[in-house]
């Protein structure tokens, strides 16, 4: 059978690899593949990654030796444009004057991008976004520009903003519509997303139609708006939509879809019994799909069909989950609530710019849509509840809600998912595809990924696929590889009990003992955690210093412009009129950007990493020391005034904040823990937001464990009551030890807390009732730790060895030109690379 294929974008090539992977070993196919472009296909889905270094050849979709291996079943032909098809003759004419002939032919002509007919769009340095060749001539442009406007806040609108953000332009998004992303969000989504988008430095505008693009007087376009306005700028990219390649399709007779599109019935075939079409350029029921998974399943119903099995098309989910410039976008199913009878259930936090929201049926029992701007953690279960038709629980409000003290959020385990579930819809894999992988041996992600191919193609289905994966390895009595590396075949506790029984005191002696190779940027800096935590050696010694990240390497974080932060520890919040002086006369005289966080310090910033010693002895002098704000490891403890000044305080909560503080300070743990010591429960030190929360009552404090703000917000829970002082001092240590033995890397104690087997009930079990008969150890622990606590500033500049390394360059004593301010109110902060560009700076470190 000779067969034609028209393009060899992502879908014309999962055709191929389905035909000739499922095809009959004696099956005759002879594949002529017709590739306008001169590359063979690639990924456009990951294709602003471009921008950030990955090459054409990393982004290609062909496996080394494709072609090769399927010589003389396959001739692609690369730069090949086919201009006529003869449906009478089956022949197709290509640009060349070449003609081919063809017993079926499958048109995979993908779409191009809409340009509107804006007069001046002709204009030089004005470009669509679709091909590498585009990116191309974008990189250049942009590397003789200063701005450039993205007309069309769609998805790929975004995606392209983000590509000249990268390139250090001052980016705008036009967009015609009232809001972005119109298709995908309602209007509450798209005010949150524009917040965000914004925030990340690039500039909307939404219900602008643009009239016409002349040159500009500042720049070089002035783009001039309906509403009587304009904007300038030096490069134009319109990604406005896609439109159906089907002119040739046109030309030839075939049937059109009515908004454009060849129109396809169920088994992918045209008007025509010999022609068939996949993709963006087919139009199934009057709908054209721009996802690549409707395409992939077109494109394996059509290889499927010419070897003679059935298959039927039966429409696509569209349900999208994407991280446009960083911000977590998700969209499933209904997500309008156009379902007759439907109703929606939203949560907004505009403070953390998070927006929910779901739609369920009339009855309250089904999922048929839903919304996430911000953070889309619920994705992967919201939409296997409304694929599979799942029964909402009583009350599906709690599916988006931060969780409420004391109780969980309704969740779906994979042990509910059928086995027909839908896992990875690019490639049309199931729950039970991966069981049975896993029932065949395929007990990694790796394997997973080769014998099924779910999540290799956008990757959004990977977490899920993980799960799956290690539940059915549970179910089968496999152990469930829980390895931290490829160099430590242990997780993050096992190794914590391996240091601490085997007296183990360096990396190279763990490694040489229990591990392999030479460690990476995953097991170092774990170990150097683990060392820390359980012997609290000084961070920079030799033999650790090597491990840790920039951050504890240089004791301060490091800022978006190179410049470190500098954070001296105000236990409780409490500092002297004296001690304020002095931190005001720092940062005056190292000209530090000064702020008061929540956590009740003064923070300083743009200090150079030469300055970072001199900074810190000055600071010494004055009688502060580390904050820690750099490790993870007890950052703050927040109070409030108390029973000292507060007329409805009953408890110290300002003199235990510090006693507690001054405790813990020292403590590396596998994340940050932050405390809070509220004097009533008025709960003004927001305690029942931290890892661990203290409120005082007239019978005591009560403790409360594992909360904790940022993206995901958890409520503390409370472990114990009515405690006085000195039990309280003692359930915290045995808390936190046993969090930093039992933790995986990275994990939080809100996330810790969720994951521990037996939940709250076997954590009180634990801490307060002893049951593991572990609870002296674990206060001699954390006794050691206080016992051996010094000031990892104060070990720095005294310590000649150590002090060489707060050098901008090794081989000279010069400073970072690099580093440069700008005034703002009447401080510093960072210049931004148009500011470099185009003014002198006014301050330099």
């Amino acid at each position: 059978m000779k067969l034609i294929v028209i393009g060899h974008g992502m879908v014309g090539h999962k055709f191929l690899e389905t035909l000739f992977a499922e095809a009959k070993q004696d099956a005759h196919f002879h594949v002529t593949v017709l590739c306008e472009e001169p590359r063979p296909a690639y990924d456009r889905v990951h294709l602003s990654s471009f921008f950030s270094g990955t090459t054409a050849d990393q982004l290609s979709l062909v496996a080394p030796g494709f072609f090769e291996q399927h010589a003389g079943q396959v001739d692609l032909k690369l730069n090949a444009q086919a201009v006529a098809v003869d449906r009478d003759a089956k022949t197709v004419t290509l640009a060349d004057g070449a003609v081919l002939s063809y017993d079926k032919l499958v048109f995979a002509t993908g779409s191009y991008p809409f340009v509107p007919p804006v007069p001046g769009k002709e204009r030089d340095d004005i470009f669509v976004y679709r091909t590498i060749e585009d990116l191309e001539k974008m990189t250049e442009c942009g590397a003789r520009s200063k701005s450039g406007v993205v007309v069309g806040g769609g998805l790929l609108g975004l995606e392209c903003a983000k590509a000249l953000r990268d390139m250090h332009l001052d980016t705008h998004v036009v967009e015609f519509a009232p809001r972005l992303m119109a298709v995908q969000v309602d209007d509450l989504g798209g005010r949150v997303l524009r917040r965000k988008i914004e925030e990340l430095g690039v500039n909307v505008h939404t219900q602008k139609n643009t009239l016409q693009i002349v040159a500009g007087e500042s720049a070089t376009h002035r783009m001039e708006f309906a509403d009587g306005s304009f904007l300038e700028a030096d490069m134009i990219v319109f990604s406005a939509g896609i439109r159906p390649r089907d002119e040739l399709a046109k030309a030839a007779g075939l049937v059109l879809g009515p908004r454009g599109g060849i129109a396809i019935d169920d088994a992918c075939l045209a008007s025509d019994p010999h022609i068939y079409a996949i993709g963006e350029c087919a139009s199934w029921g009057g709908q054209t799909f721009g996802l690549v998974a409707p395409g992939y399943e077109m494109a394996r119903i059509v290889a499927r069909a010419l070897i003679g099995q059935e298959a039927a098309f039966a429409g696509a989910d569209m349900s999208t989950k994407l991280k446009l410039m960083g911000v977590d976008v998700a969209s499933i199913g209904d997500a309008h609530g156009n379902t007759p009878g439907s109703r929606s259930f939203q949560f907004t936090d505009e403070r953390k710019q998070v927006y929910k929201k779901i739609v369920v049926s009339d009855c309250g029992k089904k999922l048929l849509g839903a919304v996430l701007i911000g953070d889309a953690a619920e994705y992967g279960s919201l939409l296997q509840m409304m694929l599979n038709d799942m029964e909402l629980p009583e009350s599906p409000e709690f599916l988006i809600l931060p969780q409420l003290e004391g109780g969980a959020r309704p969740a779906l385990g994979v042990d509910a998912l059928p086995a027909s579930a839908q896992v990875c819809s690019c490639n049309a894999v199931t729950k039970g595809t991966i069981a049975d992988a896993v029932a065949g041996g395929a007990c990694d992600i790796g394997a997973i990924k080769s014998c099924t191919n779910a999540g290799t193609s956008c990757g959004g289905c990977v977490p899920l696929v993980t799960q799956i994966m290690k539940s059915e390895m549970a179910k089968a009595g496999m152990a469930v590889n829980n390895h931290l590396c490829e160099h430590f075949p242990y997780s993050r506790q096992e190794l914590h009990h391996l240091i601490r029984v085997g007296g183990i005191k360096s990396f190279s002696e763990l490694l040489h003992k229990h591990g392999t190779g030479l460690g990476c940027d995953i097991c170092k800096p774990v170990a150097a955690n683990i060392l820390a935590s359980t012997w609290n050696d000084f961070v920079l010694k030799p033999q650790h210093a090597s491990l840790q990240d920039s951050n504890d390497y240089f004791l301060g974080n490091i800022q978006k412009d190179g410049t470190y932060s500098v954070v001296p520890r105000m236990p409780g919040g409490e500092v002297t009129p004296d001690g304020l002086i002095a931190v005001g006369a720092v940062a005056k005289k190292y000209g530090l950007y000064t702020k008061i966080t929540g956590g009740q310090r003064v923070d300083l910033f743009g200090a150079r990493v030469d300055q970072l010693p001199a900074i810190w002895e000055e600071l010494i002098a004055a009688g502060f020391e580390s904050g820690h704000a750099y490790g993870k490891s007890l950052r703050t403890v927040k109070s409030c005034v108390g029973s000292t000044w507060c007329r409805y305080g009953v408890g110290d909560s300002v003199g235990f904040a510090i006693a507690l503080e001054n405790r813990y300070k020292g403590l590396r743990a596998p994340h940050k823990i932050k405390f809070g010591v509220s004097g009533c429960t008025r709960e003004c030190a927001e305690a029942q937001g931290k890892d661990v929360g203290l409120i005082a009552t007239e019978k005591g404090w009560n403790l409360y464990v594992c909360g904790n703000g940022g993206m995901k917000p958890r409520h503390a829970e409370l472990i114990a009551s009515d405690l006085d002082e000195a039990t309280v001092v003692k359930l915290v240590d045995r808390f936190l030890m046993f969090y930093v033995r039992t933790a995986d890397r990275l994990q939080r104690t809100s996330t810790w807390r969720e994951n521990l087997e037996g939940g709250l009930d076997y954590l009180k079990q634990v801490v307060v009732d002893d049951k593991l008969g572990i609870a002296a150890e674990l206060e001699a622990d954390m006794q050691r730790v206080v016992d051996t606590y010094a000031d990892e500033w104060k070990n720095a500049v005294e310590d000649p060895a150590v002090r060489q390394r707060f050098r901008s360059f090794v081989n000279t004593e010069g400073t970072d030109d690099n580093v440069v301010f700008m005034a703002e109110r009447g401080q510093i902060r960072p210049a931004t690379i148009e500011e470099r560009r185009r003014t002198i700076p006014i301050a330099v470190a």
